[in-house]
């Protein structure tokens, strides 16, 4: 591998909004070797920043995509071309019209809230006031957030390459990219139709082109690009005279998939409500070609009447103004869709120094920029995206077909109201594991993740419902995906035995002569215990921040299994693995069941040759041993609280390995279990799930994990960075709602003395306790017992701060 200069040579292939941001947040760092790379004439080079109609709604569900464009935000604001500001902060406003959407609106509100972004619910008499056009009578309230507003994309393009050609930075246009040069695994160079340009890192910012320069470099970009129509009306007599570009909010009337923005005296409309339109990114014509034939840019493909027509009648249903209106021009323009609509964002392991920066929207690009660079010259961004992450696509969600049918389904669904818990309809079932067949028998009311399907109940045990009394009535939103069958399942694995299909539980096996002094150095905990050992151990980047939680058992003195989270995972290890070391992900060819429970002992003894006693076969403690004529490796686990084991076998046994379990299980009353109530018992238990309740923003002591660090030993990743750790000033914090009849799911904002505190991470319903268990991310110190208030559809739910673990907290149900 060659070595990097003190500066580094960077590209960056496309010169949109994205290009100009990232080149404007390297050099400001600097890093000022840059060049950008464009195909297309400056400063409009045709992509989907030159058609963008840039509204800056900033709230979204995700976390992270809120934090990105609450930077786009603050730093559009911030810059001018000619006095002309580049951020036209004037609101955004999203009505309701269905009582659907206004509890939606209610929620939306909760996020922002959650998210620290200032937002309100209004009245439909508000909404008039603020968009005056629209007909009241259909509008039941809105969402009004004052700090929304217009992107002047062009104009923010244009500041941040003046600021970073100051620095130092150049800017190419009209240089077509042919080709990506590569020596020993590493990027050196982008080739162009007029020559070639060394590089120690490349970033692909070419917006819907992603993937055809990622096929220059062998790498695959999940995108598919999708044609949006956008229409501009005549000249308005209510608007007239109008002199600024907008005076009202950015309008959004998501029950008919629509959107408006002013145009001084005209408005424009955007439309979801279309069939989707996708685009082949490599028949995408070169700018002159597209001039040629009359197309406006590339990223514009011409107007189709028929499928706007519905549209133009759902606008002038909500603005009778526009009964009088005809359509001055229109067009469909091209921009891209991921498999789950998030961007694409990283470094390859592949081709060392080649990034994306790919799938990003003009709402969130100064912030994509700002991590990106973060990531390119300190190593890690300062916000967690792991959502983003290139490498967080399984590879059976990576072929062109899903990405085309699940990226086309993202554009339907933009404006949908979307549980959290719901799946994507299409392609399914993708990956099944071999208990798929018996789950179908039981009547599994399967949900999807990570291409697997996942069985959250069985209906299979309906009838032990009738023996829980009555349970607390739900509401229509947290009674979707759920049953009270997952009641009577926690139940029974509180009580009795259940089985878990844990198999898409990813498994890596770790084997070398470096194997040991390996992964003590790449995580938390002590490993160097003799075989047979289960250690919990945390995967930590250099600051500290938990990148991921493993369980680590030590099968013999070189080989190693490792319970681990997402494909991340495996390439941060593969990232820094030594020769003598080799990585293997094995979970496809093998499967998983938990057997949980007080009689899971009573089960697996009879059927197995080894001691399964709590002497013989200790809590965190692994075998190879048979139950049956099964081979399995048994782990002595359990993420629900109870006693019981982990038993893996290869994908070909798994079928008789649940045969075996479930004949032999019948006369103890062994059921199968969904992950509601695993879900339920976990937070009873005060369990963490990465991705949700803990990311790399946080350290393991704040998170509640620190016992997964030993300080005393020799050195891991992470350990100087929390050595220097100042005292923590927010905890992860457990909650138990005061009325045993009240619910949350996650994500709501948590009111401390009326103010907003925090957030939900995870939330269910704890079965055994008879009260809701949410935890959240709330300031340090507050004591047990504190009142706190969960935001939920519009209503503040009383809660209490609690001790954790909620639920047998001396492990006696486990150690037994």
């Amino acid at each position: 591998m060659s070595s990097t200069p003190e500066i580094p040579r960077v590209v960056v292939i496309g010169a949109g909004i994205v290009g100009c941001s990232l080149a404007d947040e390297l050099t400001a760092r600097g890093w000022t070797d840059i060049t950008v790379l464009e195909q297309g004439p400056l400063p409009a080079p045709g992509g989907s920043t030159s058609h963008a109609p840039g509204l800056v709604f900033q709230t979204n569900s995700s976390r992270t995509l809120t934090a990105l464009a609450r930077y786009t935000v603050e730093k559009f604001t911030s810059l001018d071309v000619d006095g002309v500001s580049c951020f036209h902060q004037v609101g955004g406003l999203e009505l309701a019209t269905t009582p659907e959407r206004l509890a939606e609106l209610h929620r939306r509100a909760g996020y922002a809230a959650s998210w620290g972004v200032r937002g309100e619910i209004v009245s439909a008499a508000r909404c008039k006031e603020l968009w005056p056009l629209i007909d009241e009578s259909l509008v039941l309230g809105g969402l009004y957030t004052p700090d929304d507003g217009l992107a002047r994309a062009l104009l923010a393009s244009r500041a941040q390459m003046a600021r970073a050609c100051a620095r130092g930075a150049r800017f190419l246009e009209r240089h077509t990219v042919t080709g990506i040069e590569r020596e020993d695994g590493r990027v050196t160079g982008v080739v162009t139709d007029r020559g070639t340009f060394p590089a120690d890192h490349v970033v692909s910012a070419a917006g819907f082109w992603g993937p055809v320069i990622g096929r220059m470099a062998g790498i695959d970009v999940p995108l598919q690009p999708l044609a949006h129509q956008y229409a501009r009306t005549g000249p308005l007599p209510e608007l007239s005279g109008a002199t600024a570009e907008a005076s009202k909010p950015i309008l959004r009337f998501q029950d008919r998939d629509l959107y408006f923005r002013e145009h001084t005296d005209r408005i424009g409309i955007g439309s979801y409500a279309h069939r989707p339109l996708p685009v082949d990114p490599f028949a995408v014509l070169p700018y002159d070609e597209a001039r040629a034939r009359n197309m406006d840019m590339p990223s514009s493909y011409p107007f189709t009447e028929e499928d706007w027509a519905p549209s133009w009648a759902d606008c002038r249903q909500l603005m009778p103004t526009l009964r009088d209106a005809e359509i001055e021009a229109g067009f469909n323009g091209v921009f891209s869709f991921t498999p789950d609509g998030m961007p694409v964002l990283g470094e390859s392991r592949r081709l060392r120094g080649f990034w994306l920066a790919e799938a990003v929207w003009v709402t969130h690009s100064a912030g994509v920029a700002k991590a990106v660079a973060e990531w390119m010259v300190d190593g890690r961004p300062s916000i967690d995206l792991h959502e983003c992450d290139l490498t967080r696509f399984e590879e059976a969600q990576r072929s062109p077909s899903y990405v085309l049918e699940r990226g086309a389904q993202q554009f339907v669904e933009v404006y949908d109201v979307i549980h959290p818990l719901q799946p994507m309809e299409r392609p399914r079932p993708l990956r099944v594991s071999p208990f798929h067949v018996r789950q179908q028998q039981l009547g599994a009311y399967f949900l999807e993740g990570g291409g697997w399907e996942r069985p959250h109940w069985y209906e299979a045990n309906a009838p032990l419902v009738d023996a829980l009394g009555p349970l607390p009535a739900r509401d229509a939103w947290s009674a979707r995906h759920w049953s009270p069958v997952a009641a009577a399942e926690a139940k029974a694995t509180r009580e009795g035995v259940a089985l878990y299909d844990m198999t898409p539980l990813r498994r890596l096996e770790v084997t070398g002569p470096g194997s040991l002094d390996f992964l003590d150095r790449m995580t938390s905990n002590n490993l160097r215990k003799k075989p047979g050992a289960v250690t919990y151990s945390l995967l930590l980047d250099a600051s500290g921040g938990i990148r991921s939680d493993l369980t680590v058992a030590r099968l013999a003195p070189d080989r190693f299994q490792v319970g681990a989270n997402s494909p991340a995972d495996l390439d941060w290890l593969l990232r820094h693995a030594p020769a003598d070391v080799h990585i293997r992900d094995i979970t496809s060819g093998t499967c998983c069941v938990g057997v949980w429970g007080p009689l899971a002992r009573d089960l697996v003894q009879p059927l197995a040759p080894d001691d399964f006693s709590h002497e013989a076969f200790g809590y965190f403690r692994a075998r190879e041993t048979y139950i049956g004529h099964v081979p399995v490796t048994a782990m002595r686990l359990s993420y629900v609280g109870e006693l019981g084991w982990e038993l893996y076998t290869t994908a070909d046994l798994g079928l008789r390995l649940w045969d075996t379990l479930w004949e032999a299980g019948r006369e103890l009353g062994v059921i199968a279990a969904g992950r509601s109530a695993f879900n339920s018992l976990r937070l009873e238990k005060g369990y963490r799930a990465w991705g949700v309740d803990m990311t790399d923003e946080h350290d393991p002591f704040e998170a509640g994990v620190g016992f997964a660090v030993r300080m005393d030993r020799d050195d891991f990743v992470g350990k100087a960075a929390l050595a220097g750790k100042d005292e923590a000033t927010r905890r992860l914090t457990p909650l138990l709602l005061d009325d045993p009849a009240a619910v949350v799911l996650g994500k709501e904002p948590v009111y401390v003395d009326g103010l907003p505190a925090g957030y939900v991470t995870s939330a269910s319903y704890g079965y055994t306790l008879g009260r809701c268990v949410a935890y959240a991310w709330l300031p340090a110190g507050l004591p047990t017992g504190t009142g706190v208030h969960i935001e939920y559809v519009g209503e503040k739910v009383p809660a209490t701060v609690a001790d954790e673990p909620l639920f047998d907290p001396k492990m006696t149900r486990i150690r037994r």
